[in-house]
């Protein structure tokens, strides 16, 4: 991979992994509620697991959904349910000091595995391996494009989580806790809507 065609994919691949999306609103979440080191398997699992879908997509299943585009349908419907669900779960957290007690942020196979049903993540996977992996690299290329988009998004879903915690103690008020707890909700629902207008 040359220096010019690294620089570009590193930089897409921070701008699609820094911007607001269903990883890093879940992330910045648990951060609020649940503090930096119960987040890290959950973030883990978003970095890793997303650099395995883009591995995979590289490998060939992106074909797959150029030739059976109802598959990436069947992968759609089961992500706008969990979606719903995980709003749920974080409109109605407990406040940090009940949450450390008794809270379950998302594990690492969790996160790892909801990288499979998250658009986002697919089509950020796509575009990464059809528009910068080297032409003719074959496997190595799709390991390369995958490797770039671990090591960045590591530092990506981290700053959220760690955003998460900074605004812990502001949220120490049960008010203010309720309206970040369901604006994060909101937002993470609003991110269906393309979802929905891409499946209409």
């Amino acid at each position: 991979m040359t220096p010019d065609l690294l620089t570009a994919l590193a930089a897409f691949a921070f701008v699609a992994s820094i911007t607001p999306g269903p990883n890093n609103l879940m992330l910045m979440a648990s951060g609020a509620n649940f503090g930096w080191r119960r987040t890290v398997p959950h973030l883990l699992g978003v970095s890793l697991g997303h650099g395995f879908l883009v591995l995979v997509l590289g490998l060939g299943l992106a074909r797959v959904f150029d030739a059976y585009p109802q598959a990436r349908t069947l992968l759609t419907l089961p992500c706008a349910a969990y979606l719903l669900w995980l709003a749920w779960k974080i409109a109605n957290a407990a406040p940090p000091e009940e949450a450390s007690a008794k809270g379950t942020p998302l594990t690492f196979l969790q996160a790892a595995a909801f990288q499979w049903v998250n658009p986002k993540a697919v089509y950020m996977g796509i575009t990464a391996q059809t528009t910068y992996a080297p032409q003719g690299a074959g496997w190595t290329g799709a390991v390369a494009v995958a490797g770039v988009f671990i090591c960045v998004n590591i530092v990506s879903v981290n700053t959220w989580a760690m955003g998460g915690t900074q605004v812990r103690r502001w949220l120490a008020s049960p008010a203010r806790l309720r309206v970040f707890n369901w604006t994060m909700a909101a937002l993470l629902v609003l991110t269906l809507v393309p979802i929905v207008l891409d499946l209409a």
